[in-house]
């Protein structure tokens, strides 16, 4: 069930808190919401996980607030206070996309509330080509009108994905758009473009030491092996500043694998018990 607290500032935001055992933070990616850990739920209550998601602000049932407010600290400080509301000193986080951001942020400003991550096709290294093709749609409402014809269009928007059932597709657009009598509409504020863009284009600074703050934490990373955002390259030297880290690269997915693979379910499996 949908819950919501208070952040700092006021701004009104929705969590979920489900199951028992290990906390961990689910963080979704840029534009998506807590239905991004829908398909990987059930697999993470019954390893004894106790699941806790929530939609960044101006993203899903979390309120709208301003373009400035939509940054990886802020988003980060907002994670914070959940866990501050839910009476948790330290969690997991389990991190996708912009979540696996906010995870290494968190790394570097608040070591000591955090038992580990796991990385969902993100690193310290982004490639432009990936961010360019967040670029074309983000904050821009799909030219589809109905959840059926853009369940029909995913197939082929959606390069280096194979082996998808046409379900899966279904659930994805019922996640990430509303159908309204004027079409479909975005499931967050199209304003997040704005800081996106500011902080992303042109020469993007890399972030090791970010990474390199997971020290002496429990890590795991997920790559999709068709990703243009997380480069083989990356994840490889990933591995070599972490040769403890788990590491699992899932066949047919490019960005963002939805880690109910077996071998998604497989690494999340070794790492939830390196964190109990």
């Amino acid at each position: 069930m949908t819950q919501f607290f208070t952040a700092a500032d006021g701004a009104k935001l929705a969590y979920r808190d489900e199951g028992q055992g290990v906390p961990v933070l689910a963080l979704s990616g840029l534009t998506r919401n807590m239905a991004d850990f829908d398909y990987v739920a059930p697999y993470l209550l019954d390893m004894g996980v106790r699941l806790i998601r929530m939609d960044y602000r101006g993203r899903g049932q979390s309120e709208f607030t301003e373009a400035a407010t939509y940054t990886v600290p802020q988003e980060g400080a907002d994670a914070l206070a959940l866990l501050d509301h839910l009476g948790l000193e330290k969690a997991a986080i389990l991190g996708t996309s912009r979540g696996g951001l906010i995870a290494m942020y968190l790394a570097a400003v608040a070591h000591d509330r955090l038992l580990g991550a796991c990385l969902n096709d993100v690193g310290p290294k982004l490639e432009t080509a990936g961010l360019n093709a967040i670029f074309d749609y983000l904050g821009r409402n799909p030219a589809a009108k109905t959840y059926d014809a853009m369940a029909a269009r995913l197939p082929d928007l959606m390069v280096g994905f194979a082996n998808v059932p046409a379900s899966r597709w279904a659930q994805e657009v019922r996640h990430h758009y509303l159908e309204t009598p004027e079409g479909l509409r975005l499931r967050y504020d199209p304003a997040l473009r704005e800081p996106f863009l500011k902080d992303f284009k042109g020469d993007l600074p890399e972030a090791w030491p970010f990474f390199e703050a997971f020290a002496e934490l429990p890590l795991c990373l997920i790559r999709g092996a068709n990703s243009v955002l997380l480069s083989a390259q990356t994840a490889a030297k990933m591995q070599q500043l972490r040769p403890d880290m788990i590491f699992a690269e899932v066949a047919d997915r490019a960005h963002i694998p939805f880690l109910d693979e077996p071998k998604s379910l497989a690494a999340l499996s070794t790492w939830v018990a390196k964190l109990a």
